[in-house]
């Protein structure tokens, strides 16, 4: 994972997901998250950056 996308990810969590996937669902359910209390915005953004950096190391 990158460092850059774990700051983004806990500063402001749809931005590290945006850097991650780009506009995408998961971005717009981040969004939602984040709204709905900054907690679960992290835990989902930190979730899709490690999924992501799984799938690149296979």
């Amino acid at each position: 994972m990158g460092i850059l996308k774990i700051i983004a990810a806990i500063l402001l969590p749809p931005l590290g997901v945006f850097m991650t996937m780009g506009v995408s669902q998961a971005l717009l359910i981040n969004i939602l998250l984040t709204l709905l209390g900054w907690i679960p915005g992290i835990i989902h953004a930190l979730w899709i950056i490690s999924k992501e950096s799984e799938q690149a190391n296979v």
